[in-house]
């Protein structure tokens, strides 16, 4: 969804969240393909399950569904009979960049480009362009809208195009389906089902010494991750509430695992976090007892020399923590304003705590002689170091919302590292308190989950 759109959505939260009849709507968001089943589950279930918790929802989700999402919601309530909010919709979308109507089944036709016939599943609207059959050049012909495009024509379908040389020196474009199977130095390989181990640590109640507060919400982080993982074709395993030293515990039961025959290795902790000392990799996560982990501790477990039969594939941490203390008040820019919805922080939280200096010398790290040690990882983090995470109460925290937002949306047609950037964009937009994700790349190729 284009900035414009996003910025509409938002000025008419208030009324959308009050008026919106949201029963009515599923089965016109399913036929125009807004959103998949398991999406409109996922909003159905959205905090107390309420009309206006659903709707509010709905109204966050939408922003992630692409260019062509505001008309087809539009379209979506008319449908259902909501034409004042249609109305409210569409024309102030038209007062700001002249919204074309949108083209129903109805007024498309099949098109001859050239001597092909396109079939009735390759529509556009009237009027074709012509070709010269004498030249053999024919006008591009712009097929649309895009809601009803083929499939192999929608640009989320494809992956992102990769240079491939030649043969004479010079590089061209082709889509990353377009790739010969042995081009391997592009992108890593996940060919197996299942593609690796997820773990998941979910961190929710801590000792009362401890000092560290119930992270209300995580559960639902936990259960969302727990089902995008299994949808990205890996084998996942949940822990619940552990300490420090069951942390560290499970992460070796994980390295001692054969992956031999697995692709990838993913970690996903959910706790309060902290800052840190540190050689590699910033911060650290608290066990349920109030002892920390770092980090970079997290990460070796699984490196390339305590778990060979993980060398040369990617290993991937997901950290939704806090990385201090800091609250970041962002800075003014233009155009943007604050989501009203967000701004009362009663049911916000932050997986924060102090600063931990650690009392041991710093060890320097050992020289390698082949792939180096932390080579295939990649480290994201729900927030810049120094700074807290927001979590919501009842919708779990930022990071994890959009974090399975995204991979929902676009995990098919794009890399991990432009996944992430979307993330970042996301939530760095959200709330009066901000907030900025971030990751510590190390991986050699580019990653594209196993998503069919």
């Amino acid at each position: 969804m284009d900035e414009a759109d996003r910025q509409l959505l938002r000025r008419c939260r208030f009324r959308l969240v009050g008026e919106l009849q949201v029963a009515p709507l599923w089965d016109a968001l399913l036929t125009r393909e807004l959103f998949t089943p398991d999406m409109i589950e996922d909003i159905q279930c959205a905090g107390s399950g309420s009309r206006r918790d659903q709707a509010r929802q709905l109204i966050t989700d939408l922003e992630t569904r692409g260019r062509k999402a505001l008309p087809l919601f539009i379209s979506c309530l008319e449908d259902t009979g909501q034409d004042t909010l249609a109305s409210l919709l569409r024309t102030n979308r038209q007062a700001t960049k002249g919204d074309p109507e949108v083209i129903r089944p109805v007024d498309l036709e099949p098109v001859v480009v050239g001597p092909l016939m396109l079939g009735p599943k390759h529509l556009r609207a009237k009027k074709p362009e012509s070709f010269d059959l004498a030249s053999g050049n024919v006008t591009p012909v712009v097929l649309g809208p895009e809601e009803f495009w083929p499939a192999q024509l929608k640009p989320e379908i494809l992956r992102p195009e990769v240079p491939v040389d030649t043969g004479s020196g010079r590089f061209r474009d082709v889509c990353a389906q377009d790739r010969p199977k042995g081009n391997t130095h592009l992108a890593y390989v996940l060919k197996a089902d299942p593609c690796g181990h997820c773990l998941i640590i979910n961190n929710v109640s801590f000792c009362q010494t401890s000092g560290l507060s119930k992270r209300t919400g995580s559960n639902v982080d936990c259960e969302k991750m727990r089902r995008r993982f299994c949808r990205l074709h890996f084998l996942v395993e949940v822990r619940c509430n552990l300490t420090a030293k069951e942390m560290v515990q499970a992460l070796a039961e994980l390295a001692q695992r054969d992956h031999h025959a697995l692709d990838c290795c993913a970690v996903i902790v959910l706790s309060h976090g902290c800052q840190a000392s540190h050689l590699q990799f910033p911060g650290a996560v608290y066990g349920t007892d109030g002892c920390s982990v770092s980090v970079e501790k997290i990460v070796n477990v699984l490196n390339g020399t305590n778990c060979p039969s993980l060398g040369g594939k990617p290993k991937l941490f997901f950290i939704q923590a806090c990385g201090g203390e800091q609250r970041d008040h962002g800075f003014e820019v233009a155009g943007m304003s604050p989501d009203a919805d967000e701004a009362s922080a009663s049911s916000h939280e932050s997986d924060a705590a102090p600063f931990q200096e650690d009392p041991g010398p710093m060890d320097q790290p050992d020289a390698v002689s082949s792939l180096p040690t932390p080579s295939d990882i990649l480290v994201s983090y729900s927030t810049f170091p120094g700074f807290v995470s927001w979590r919501h109460t009842t919708r779990g925290s930022w990071y994890i919302e959009t974090l399975d937002s995204v991979l929902e949306r676009w995990a098919p047609s794009e890399d991990l590292l432009t996944l992430l950037l979307r993330v970042a964009n996301a939530v760095s937009e959200r709330g009066v308190y901000k907030q900025i994700p971030g990751c510590f790349n190390f991986l050699r190729k580019k990653l594209f989950f196993k998503t069919e």
